[in-house]
């Protein structure tokens, strides 16, 4: 990046001396109007001394200009003078700016190293050979050819980031060669094992042996985001932040992203629409249907009817509302075969009652945290940098 040549500026004495010459006056004259010694004056104009603010007002009365006019001089002049800031200020303002470097370095993600190397690091983490070409750190699209209300759009620096590193990560995985027909003969297999939360930890599994990798990355502060559906070379890669830790959270995103899988959504952008599932309970209102992408409306009712079967679910809310017993949530979760916090966090949704049976709605992270490709929580994935 070119910048700007400056322009040497001179103590304030050179000014006073030139002023001297312009009225004609010889430094005694102003040393007596100033009511100084000559000699004080002389080492002024000869830059051995500095303006203060009384003699910035001294000169001011004696020139008839403002004090701030001398004291910018000489604020001007030490600028010039002083030692010039590390030259990675700058750089490293620039990055944090607009990506999370620091959460980056923490994480491992990227190392603390002299500046000069980070502009090289950011390049290598988002995979461009040029800074110009990182989206966000210039006036670059993430996915160029996106249209309007597709969600891409929408996509923030930070989660950016951290689709990036699920990237990194499932790069490491090595999977059978992916298999649409399995995968849809894999998910009643995997809804029977969200009977139990000690069950989730298998799903994985299952999943790679359809050939779909499966990456677990704690999310970024901010970022706001459940999941992703990417693609590498044609084979999909789920990512998930596991950020609630609620088996209705979890359920739900990960059936939202197999459906974008069996539809081959973002196949060709390289990832579907960042997804937030429905919070149950988070200060931000889900987003509206009418302004989601046809894509995300579509995997929100496969991921529903998955969890649970949305005739029956209104038919036993009809039926035992307003006054919804645990014992009720009980047998009606064993009837549809899912796990209860499943059915609370539907049935919170559909209520708007989100503190109502918290305490089935906890702890599926540790399961699925013996997943080996994971990356947060203490744990870094050996992708390089």
């Amino acid at each position: 990046m070119a910048t700007a040549e400056r322009v040497p500026i001179d103590h304030p004495g050179t000014f006073i001396a030139e002023e001297l010459g312009e009225r004609g006056w010889a430094q005694a004259d102003l040393a007596y109007v100033l009511g100084w010694d000559v000699s004080q004056l002389n080492r002024l104009i000869k830059g051995v001394t500095d303006i203060t603010p009384d003699s910035a007002h001294a000169l001011a009365d004696a020139f008839d200009m403002p004090a701030e006019f001398f004291l910018n001089l000489q604020k001007l002049y030490d600028l010039q003078k002083a030692r010039r800031a590390d030259p990675g200020v700058r750089t490293r303002a620039a990055w944090l700016t607009v990506f999370p470097v620091r959460e980056m370095i923490k994480r491992g993600w990227i190392e603390d190293t002299e500046p000069a190397l980070l502009d090289l690091q950011m390049m290598r983490f988002f995979e461009k050979n040029r800074v110009e070409d990182i989206p966000f750190a210039n006036d670059v699209p993430v996915i160029a050819h996106a249209a309007k209300k597709t969600g891409y759009e929408h996509i923030t620096p930070i989660q950016y980031v951290w689709l990036h590193r699920v990237k990194k990560v499932a790069e490491q995985i090595e999977a059978p060669i992916y298999s649409e027909e399995a995968l849809r003969k894999a998910i009643p297999t995997i809804r029977a094992h969200m009977m139990d939360k000690d069950d989730f930890g298998k799903i994985p599994e299952i999943l790679h042996r359809c050939g779909v990798r499966f990456v677990i990355v704690e999310g970024l502060p901010g970022s706001k985001i459940d999941g992703v559906c990417l693609w590498i070379e044609g084979q999909p890669v789920i990512g998930v932040t596991l950020r609630l830790d609620r088996p209705d959270n979890f359920c739900f995103v990960l059936r939202h992203e197999i459906e974008h899988i069996i539809r081959g959504d973002g196949r060709e952008e390289s990832f579907a629409p960042v997804d937030e599932a429905p919070d149950n309970g988070d200060e931000e209102a889900p987003t509206a249907v009418a302004e989601k992408p046809e894509c995300e409306v579509i995997a929100d009712r496969a991921a529903a009817e998955f969890c649970v079967p949305q005739e029956l679910l209104a038919s036993f809310i009809l039926r035992k509302s307003p006054y919804i017993s645990e014992q009720d949530v009980l047998a009606f979760s064993a009837r549809v075969q899912i796990h209860p916090g499943v059915v609370v966090g539907q049935i919170q949704n559909q209520t708007r009652k989100f503190n109502w049976l918290r305490k089935y709605q906890t702890g599926v992270r540790t399961r699925l945290l013996e997943w080996k490709f994971k990356d947060g929580w203490g744990f870094q994935a050996p992708t390089g940098l």
